[in-house]
Order: C-alpha cells, then structure tokens, then sequence
C-alpha cells in the first residue's frame, strides 16, 4: 500500500518497521476528535475557496460515515497505514477519490495530531471534572448523615483532637474542589487551536484558522506556528491534575483502609466493594480502596514520563512525540477508573457508631481544650501546655481520663482552674468547645455543610465532553 508520503522513496518499507512505528493499535481512540478536525478544516477550505461547498459538504458527509463504522468496528485498522489520521484519510480518499485528497490541504499531520489531542484533553477534562462533582455529591450526602457522629482527628496516627465526622468528609469535598479548578484552569490553556500551524512554518494559502477555532470551540488560534508542533505542554499539565486527583483519591482510600480494620474499626465497607480471601474464609479484603491506593502510583507516573520525553528534543516535532499519548491515555482511564467506583464506596459504607463511641473518650482528645481553657483563665500558652501535660502524665499513671481528676486534683497543678473545668473535658464538651471558622466543631461543620449543599445545587461540570466519553475510539 504507498504511504501518503511516499513519493521521494524508492524502496517499500520494511513490515518490521511499519510494526515499530504504527500508533493505530493506540491512537485509534482519537477518531472521532479527528473526524471533528477534519469537519472543519473541510469547512474552512470551502470557505476560502480551496473546496467547493459541494466538495466540503460531500467530505463532512464521508467523514461522518467513516466515524461510524470506526465507532462500530465495521473499519478494519492496519498497521501499514500507522496511525487514525491516514486510516480516515485512507478510507475518505477511497469514498471520494481527489476530493479526498484534497482536505489535507493547508495542514500537517504535525498539527492536525496537535489538534486532536486538545479536542480529546478538552474532553477529558470536562468528563473527569463531572466525575469528581459526583464524589463530593456523594461526601456532601453522607455528611448530612452523620452529623451526630464524633471522630477522633489524628496526627502523627495519633489521637489528637475530636471533630465532627462530616469535618472529615467535607475536608475530602474541599481537595475535590481544588481539583477541579486546576482542570478549569489547565483547560484555558489546553483550549487553544493548533489547527493550520502545519508543518511548522504555517503555509502560504489563505487559511482562516480564526474560523476553525471558532468551529471547533476554542478559545483562539495559537500564536506561533513553531511552538504548536512540539508543544506538550498542556498534556503534562493535565497529567499533573491527575497526579494531584490521584494523591487525594490516595489519601481518603488509605484512611478507610485503616479504619476498617480490627484495630481501628471505625467504618465498615460494602460487600460489593470488598472481595474475600482464597484461604482464609472469614475476611472482608478492601480491594479496591487498596487497588486506588496502588493505581496512584500508576496515574502519578504520566507527568514526569512526559516531561522525560520532551526534555531533551528539539523544536518543531519529532517522532519522539508519538509516544506522548500512551502516558496520557493510561493516566486518565485509570482516574475514571477510580472516580467511577469512589461515590459508590462512599455512600454504602456504613460507619460504626457503637465500637466509635466505646473508645472515643481514650487518648486524651480534650488535652488541648483544657489547655485553650487555662488560656483563657489568663496562663500562658506553653505555662499552660506544661500543665496538662503534666495531668496527662498523672492520669496515665492512675489509669484515668481528665475528666475523672478531682477539682482539687486540678486545682493543684494549676490554681486558675474553677469548677466550671468540668464544663470543657470529655471529648462531647471538647468538641462543643471548637467555633472557630473552619473548625470541626458543630456549628462550624454545620455552617459548611450548609455552604456545600448550596454549591452541590447550583455546581455545573465544566462542559458535557463534546464526543461522549472519550475513552470509546
């Protein structure tokens, strides 16, 4: 089969080379973006007079059969004709013989590839900012549901301090959100239209890449011919989004890892969302809180194999670039992967107030409001850190909690204490204690509670992705 560049060759390619440098077996998942491109271009050229509108209307006709039976896999791939773009030209050149080979005109593979990476990361942002929406619907949910429950806060994985669960939860909703303004803010820079750069250079024919950036919804054509061909930029943006997505992901799995073990016992995880072991009858493994753990790593890697790859090369585009995709394409199916099956874990699992409650006094949690209760009696912060602390010794060596300390006990160790001591210690009145904003205490968890629910009404995804999920070729 001649290659679309073949006509300065003299000898066919060797079959082991056409399997080295094919990208079709990865790159077809770039179809439809590729045929939206090619919409437009096809548009375009009609409009500055390259194509005739009869011409134009026939390729948009073609391409949109070609991306239907790519899309039901009635178009056989080949690694001969490498990569989605020469597949659809291929197949349109076939249809339409030289209005086929026509639309190319004004363009590179170099560019039109550029091009289509946008549209498919422009998609990809929107879909993963929808799916992290749906996770903080989800934390938003069952805040609402635990709003009685007290949890030990940790630091260290030491008991440090008591909050409200939903404090927990909430702090989840807020990572989220940070999330999804980094995508928002990484999808300005990915909404820029590569489209008629070319090779490098541009061309020579009046284009109108004002028309198919405006056609393909981006917000302007880039500047710079050069810097479109070897631009990546956006990809490891994006790739970093991910990384960061993946770290929180990381996070919440490993806390409910802990915490629905024997030791800890705090939550306990949907059968549908645990698996068993293939020995051990009694266990409840939680796989895929532990598979989300593990496939961060994966989703972290993408950013820095991009910026490995691009380091050392050159302006203008090499072939190096081919590569660019796979890093991309892994990274962003195993975040939906994760994102898909997260709300879900949230909402069924169940939290195990009575074991929660039996152990909530233990560790001290009330140490620092007693301290901020010495503050407020006029003791010096560190003078009244050294004296609870010297309590908590006392009380560790009788095997009792604060609470449980006499008046005179107090008193002793620091004469500003009152009775109304009492009204502060337990970890019920610890937390009653907290109203600062932002903190864990009721009525500030109420307050942003309140405030999460009013964004969860009126929050919108970014935008619908244009082509469906694009993980589907």
């Amino acid at each position: 089969m001649s290659k679309a560049w073949g006509g300065r060759f003299s000898q066919a390619t060797d079959p082991r080379v056409e399997q080295f440098t094919e990208s079709i077996s990865f790159d077809a998942r770039l179809a439809q973006v590729d045929i939206r491109g090619s919409q437009a271009h096809a548009r375009m050229l009609a409009k500055v007079g390259l194509l005739t509108d009869a011409e134009a209307t026939s390729v948009c006709a073609a391409l949109d059969d070609i991306g239907s039976e790519i899309a039901s896999g009635k178009l056989p791939f080949q690694t001969s004709l490498e990569d989605i773009h020469m597949h659809v030209e291929t197949a349109l050149i076939q249809r339409l013989g030289d209005v086929g080979r026509k639309l190319h005109t004004g363009r590179s593979r170099n560019d039109q590839v550029a091009t289509d990476l946008k549209l498919y990361t422009r998609d990809a942002i929107d879909h993963v900012d929808s799916l992290l929406m749906e996770l903080q619907r989800a934390f938003v949910e069952r805040s609402a549901e635990d709003l009685d429950v007290v949890l030990p806060g940790y630091t260290h994985l030491q008991r440090a301090q008591p909050v409200m669960a939903p404090h927990y939860w909430l702090a989840y909703c807020e990572k989220f959100a940070r999330d999804r303004e980094r995508l928002a803010d990484c999808r300005k820079r990915v909404n820029i239209s590569p489209l008629g750069a070319a090779a490098l250079a541009g061309t020579s024919l009046p284009i109108d890449r004002q028309m198919t950036a405006e056609l393909l919804g981006f917000s302007a054509p880039a500047a710079n011919s050069l810097d479109v061909s070897s631009d990546r930029d956006f990809l490891i943006e994006f790739c970093n989004c991910l990384a960061l997505i993946a770290a929180h992901l990381s996070t919440w799995a490993d806390e409910w890892i802990l915490w629905c073990t024997t030791e800890f016992g705090y939550i306990k995880l949907p059968d549908a969302y645990t698996t068993g072991s293939s020995i051990m009858p009694q266990k409840r493994n939680p796989d895929v809180l532990e598979l989300i753990r593990g496939k961060a790593a994966r989703i972290m890697s993408a950013a820095p194999r991009l910026l490995t790859l691009v380091k050392g090369l050159p302006m203008a585009y090499n072939r190096d670039l081919q590569e660019d995709k796979l890093a991309m394409f892994d990274a962003y199916d195993t975040v939906v992967a994760c994102l898909d099956l997260a709300p879900a874990v949230v909402i069924g699992a169940t939290l195990q107030r009575e074991r929660i409650t039996a152990r909530l006094e233990e560790g001290f949690l009330d140490a620092t409001t007693l301290m901020e209760y010495l503050i407020r009696r006029g003791v010096p912060m560190r003078t009244g850190h050294e004296t609870v602390g010297k309590l908590v010794r006392e009380c560790e060596g009788r095997g009792c909690r604060l609470a449980q300390l006499s008046l005179a006990d107090l008193q002793a160790a620091c004469p500003q204490i009152g009775d109304d001591v009492f009204g502060v210690l337990g970890v019920q009145n610890a937390v009653r204690a907290l109203t600062s904003f932002g903190s864990g205490g009721r009525a500030s968890v109420e307050q942003q509670l309140a405030v999460w629910r009013e964004r969860m009404t009126t929050s919108q995804p970014l935008r619908m992705p244009t082509s469906g999920n694009p993980t589907l070729p």
